[in-house]
């Protein structure tokens, strides 16, 4: 007689393992589909023009630093990149701006010390600078200088202050707007030093130049980038450098420090950024092609002749630097009690 054949039994109720197992599985199928698909689209781009977003004026040394590098990257990628400037709110709209585009690589930031750096500390945003971006690399570094008009009797910081302290009350120092650097530089100043300077606010390093130059106001901590053609041309007088080192621009302008002006480390740093989840190998695409821009002898010169040194680097170490500079400012705008507009 044949065996009697009996249908195996199988249970439609998925076990406890099937339903731990089986999100793992489609965690990973999204891992590898999203890895997979910024791959596909790190070959193909670029595919349309790039547009770099800059978070001040046109005419300033943010917008001149990223028309250069633009020019840089069309040559190498074979597409147009243009400059879109959206000033305002000490670079929060533009940030705001960026952090809400598509992360396509398509849209990305001429960010800078402001954007990242100070403005977490002073107002309440719209966007975070280390959530909402995925770093790019670093641009340039340009120190802070201490510069007076042509009528201040004063040849270095010494004589500065103590022909302010012999006037209590009398001499103004510009800014570009109250929470931006040279306000922090101005403060920080006054706190160490000890004197008592006005601060003027203004809309832009460039009309407190211009008043400075004319003697409204007496001194300014602009960026070296925004003060080197006045200082080169004798419209201003440099008397310090607000950093760590002296600027190979002007190797016989010693800091604030040697003067014996301490803690008034104010160094502009300059870099890019793209809206999160950009794809890492779209980002790391832009970082190798930029730092390829950056190394040519030319465009280094180019940027050193208006007051900023080329400092490249990785993804990985702008976000260092964007974590660090979170804390530093928040410490720094607390202790001297600095208040956005």
């Amino acid at each position: 007689m044949p065996h009697s054949l009996t249908a195996p039994h199988f249970s439609l109720k998925p076990s406890t393992h099937s339903r731990v197992v089986k999100p793992w599985l489609a965690g990973l199928s999204m891992a590898l589909l999203s890895a997979a698909s910024g791959q596909a689209l790190a070959q193909d781009w670029p595919t349309k023009n790039i547009t770099i977003v800059v978070p001040t004026a046109a005419g300033g040394a943010n917008d001149a630093m990223a028309r250069i590098i633009g020019q840089g990257l069309s040559a190498r990628l074979g597409k147009g990149v243009i400059v879109e400037n959206k000033a305002g709110a000490n670079g929060a709209i533009a940030s705001e701006y960026v952090a809400r585009a598509a992360p396509d690589g398509y849209t990305i930031m001429f960010g800078y010390i402001a954007t990242h750096g100070i403005n977490p500390a002073l107002q309440k945003l719209k966007y975070d600078p280390v959530t909402d971006f995925e770093p790019i690399g670093m641009v340039a570094a340009s120190p802070t200088v201490l510069v007076v008009n042509n009528a201040v009797a004063a040849k270095n910081v010494k004589e500065l202050v103590q022909v302010i302290k012999a006037k209590p009350g009398t001499f103004n120092y510009a800014s570009a707007g109250n929470g931006t650097a040279p306000h922090i530089a101005g403060e920080l100043f006054k706190l160490s030093a000890g004197v008592d300077v006005l601060s003027v606010p203004y809309k832009g390093s460039a009309p407190a130049v211009v008043d400075t130059i004319a003697g409204n106001t007496q001194l300014m901590f602009p960026s070296l980038f925004t003060a080197y053609p006045h200082v080169k041309e004798g419209r201003l007088r440099a008397l310090g450098i607000a950093g760590e080192k002296r600027s190979l621009l002007l190797p016989d302008v010693p800091t604030l420090a040697e003067q014996g002006v301490a803690n008034v480390n104010m160094s502009q740093w300059y870099a890019m950024f793209a809206p999160a989840r950009t794809p890492k190998a779209v980002v790391e695409r832009i970082n190798r092609e930029m730092n390829s821009v950056l190394a040519d002898k030319a465009v280094q010169k180019k940027i050193q002749d208006q007051g900023a040194e080329v400092e490249t680097g990785t993804p990985e170490q702008l976000k260092t630097l964007v974590q660090k500079e979170a804390v530093r400012w928040k410490s720094v705008i607390a202790a001297a009690k600095i208040k956005a507009e």
